[in-house]
């Protein structure tokens, strides 16, 4: 497989496909919900993964393909080159605010992240590393993570981990919060896990995403020296529902060992 090409397209796909949202600010949305009222999906979400479906059948046939919209394969193993997609990460942010959203990319073989790409579309800033050589924003190296003590840190997390059921050990986030330098939610994974690889946050955590949510982040985070896990601290699997922990080096260790490690995640 050549990966340069792989990322090459990759890149030139994204640019267009956030163009093509760009051009859709000043247009009415067709607005539906999926799972609940607040899972919310527009007729851009559809078209923008169709996009890069089309795109992808044309240059690479034998590819298999994971979106969030589900226009793309079905399959239970992440064996061969598959490309995991979210068209609009924050599709919630992207209707209330025409900000706070990415395009998420990114591209495994046999379980292994490649290629991975993020785009905050209204800056204009890509996010993108290819398995081996660094990562960037835009033309500009992302410098290595360094590590950071809990009590000098801001931590981003989602305020709905208050309103998970009994199962979930949500009261020992509490110390961690306390203990933080501050905390930040964005409504959006793809973003918040760039933040940590750029140092705009030095760890993100949430209960519960989907694959196509934190595939692209992933590679970026890892490509810089970060940890990424669930919150039991096991390596993520990509083809099912998890919660996340993605974190700064030493700090990924002594949140999970002094705050994490009694809960039921």
């Amino acid at each position: 497989m050549n990966w340069e090409e792989v990322y090459t397209h990759a890149k030139q796909w994204v640019k267009e496909a956030g163009e093509t949202i760009r051009l859709s600010f000043d247009k009415t949305l067709n607005i539906q919900t999926k799972t609940n009222r607040n899972d919310l999906v527009t007729n851009m979400d559809k078209e923008i993964e169709q996009f890069f479906i089309k795109k992808i059948r044309e240059v690479y046939p034998g590819h298999h393909i994971l979106g969030e919209e589900g226009f793309g394969d079905e399959f239970k193993t992440l064996e061969g080159v598959v490309w995991l997609i979210d068209p609009i990460d924050g599709t919630m942010n992207f209707i209330h605010q025409q900000r706070n959203f990415a395009i998420s990319l990114g591209v495994y073989e046999n379980g292994i992240g490649k290629v991975g790409l993020i785009y905050d579309v209204v800056h204009d800033e890509l996010y993108h590393a290819k398995r081996g050589d660094g990562a960037f924003l835009n033309d500009k190296p992302i410098p290595p993570l360094k590590e950071a003590k809990v009590e000098d840190s801001i931590i981003a997390l989602n305020a709905t981990w208050v309103m998970e059921n009994h199962r979930i050990d949500h009261h020992l986030m509490i110390p961690l919060v306390r203990a933080a330098r501050g905390t930040r939610s964005y409504g959006t994974a793809a973003l918040e896990m760039v933040f940590v690889a750029t140092g705009r946050v030095d760890a993100y955590l949430s209960m519960r995403l989907s694959p196509w949510d934190v595939a692209a982040g992933a590679i970026i985070v890892e490509e810089l020296g970060g940890v990424v896990t669930n919150l039991r601290g096991e390596k993520l699997d990509f083809l099912s529902k998890d919660s996340l922990f993605t974190a700064k080096p030493g700090l990924h260790q002594i949140i999970l060992k002094d705050y994490l490690k009694n809960g039921k995640w």
